[in-house]
Formats: C-alpha cells, structure tokens, sequence
C-alpha cells in the first residue's frame, strides 16, 4: 500500500498546494495508475526502489506499445514531478528523473474552420427551443471569446457582463483575464438568460451559466457530444474538437491582422511561444489560397 499511500499524498499536494486544474489532476492520476501497476509487474512495491533503468525500461514500454511522442513526454513530466515532490519530503533518497530527457514532441498544426464553416456551426442551433437557443450562445460565445471548453462551463452568471461587453474568465492556475464580446455573442446571450436558462433549470438552484437537460451544469462530455452533433449538422467533415472553435477564433484574428500578444492574452497563454503556431496555420492557409486561385502557381 506503501505506493498508493504515496501517490495520494501527491495528489493531494497538486490539488490543494498547486492549486492544477481538475482535468490536469485527473490526468495525472491515470498516468500514475499506469506506471504503479507496471512497477508491480516488476516486484517493485515501493517508489524508493525505483532507479533510472527501471523509469527508462517504464517509458520504452509505452513506446512499444504505440504511445505517441506526447504521451510519453506528459507521463515523463508526470513522473518527474512525483519523483521530485517524494525526495523532496525525504521518502526517498534520490531522484531517478534527474537524467531522463523528455522526447521531442512535433508540433501539430491544430484544426482550423474556415469561416464560412463557422458561419454553418454558429447556424445549426434550432434556436426555437430552449436547448438550441443554449447552444447558439455556447457556441456563439466560444468562437467570441477563444476560451477553452472547461473555462466555458465553469462560468458563473457573475462573470459575463453584457451591458459593457466582456466576459471574465478562470484559466489555467486560477488565472482571471478579461476577453471582450461581439455583438452576436453578446445577443444570443442576451437570448439565451431570457428564455433558455430559466426554462431549462426547472428546479434546481446554482449559479453557473450554462446548464444540461436535468437543469444541473453542463459537463464537458455533454457539451462535446452536443458539438458533434451541431457539426454534423452543418456538414463539417475536419477532423473536430472540442478546441476546433478555439483554434479558428486564434487564427481569423490574426489572418485579419490582429496582434499576437493581444491573441495570447485573449487566449490565455503564459507563453507567447504556444500563440506563435498559429501563425504558422495562417502561412499554410495562405498557401493553399495562392496555389488554388493564382493563375500561375
């Protein structure tokens, strides 16, 4: 029970400590779950007996087992922080990821709609029902604001402030910024709190925004089956996601000559690095646009 006991002390010290997102705790606990079942396999019952063989035999096993290159970086960080966080209490007596290099991860370019695509998602909402007018103003507020699924459906009706346009929003580690709304985000809101909300809350009693059918928060699985289904709709055949509306947000920005620490601000990015790839999406899309309409490309 001793890795057990271990892994919970660690956990808990990211949650309350930290202070990590609950998707990033839970992702954390799978990989965890994963690296101590294989190091019982393997007659290790405690993390102290863990050395770099071990870690590095750990982590070309999930190569071997088809793991892409980003998984086996984000369970090395995983790792890494558990091993330090252990010696750092003195439960053990060295670090075994001291030496363990993360694998290089190649970029991927993400999923961008165009805008004529967007213009066919924001549509596909029936927006005679209170299910649809709630899912145009989800989806007219993603693509308004760029924020991140999670951020949508943990907004309060405190945090969106129609009459002077803008939306506040909790982002990784619990940080506030302030995104600005446009004037059809802020109508279908404006719909959506007149005669969707209060029609689909029945009886319950909670603050957050957007809300299922049982009148409860909406979850982050509810709202991606319901994207799926509004793209069906629309007849988007991409590959899509649940940040589909995130990246296309980023990238119509720029493509209209937006600035990119106004984008990362909005997006929410600490680094300005992770707003650069989308200027890499729009130099493809340029691309594609000069070898299909110039005469001689």
């Amino acid at each position: 029970m001793a890795m057990e006991h271990d892994i919970q002390e660690f956990i808990h010290f990211i949650k309350v400590e930290k202070g990590l997102s609950p998707n990033t705790i839970e992702s954390y606990a799978r990989d965890l779950k994963q690296y101590g079942a294989y190091l019982k396999k393997r007659g290790i019952d405690q993390f102290a007996k863990v050395d770099r063989s071990t870690l590095q035999h750990y982590l070309f096993t999930l190569k071997e087992t088809g793991k892409s290159s980003a998984t086996i970086a984000r369970n090395v960080t995983t790792l890494r922080a558990l091993h330090q966080f252990l010696y750092r209490e003195k439960w053990t007596d060295h670090d075994p990821t001291l030496w363990i290099e993360t694998p290089r991860i190649d970029k991927k370019l993400p999923g961008v709609l165009s805008i004529e695509e967007v213009d066919a998602l924001l549509a596909a909402p029936d927006s005679s029902t209170p299910f649809g007018v709630r899912n145009k103003a989800m989806l007219e507020l993603l693509y308004a604001s760029g924020m991140r699924v999670t951020e949508l459906i943990s907004l309060g009706l405190d945090d969106v402030h129609l009459s002077m346009g803008f939306v506040r929003v909790i982002g990784k580690g619990n940080k506030e910024r302030i995104v600005p709304l446009g004037k059809e985000a802020t109508k279908a809101l404006n719909t959506y709190l007149e005669r969707g909300r209060g029609a689909l809350l029945k009886h319950e009693r909670h603050d957050k925004l957007f809300v299922n059918h049982h009148g409860r928060p909406i979850s982050r699985q509810g709202f991606w089956k319901i994207m799926k289904q509004l793209a069906k709709t629309a007849n988007i055949e991409k590959d899509f996601s649940p940040h589909t509306l995130r990246h296309s947000f980023a990238t119509h920005l720029l493509e209209n000559g937006a600035d990119l620490r106004s984008v990362q601000e909005m997006l929410g990015h600490a680094d300005l690095s992770t707003t650069q790839i989308y200027t890499h999406v729009t130099k493809t899309r340029m691309k594609d646009v000069y070898s299909r309409y110039h005469p001689r490309a």
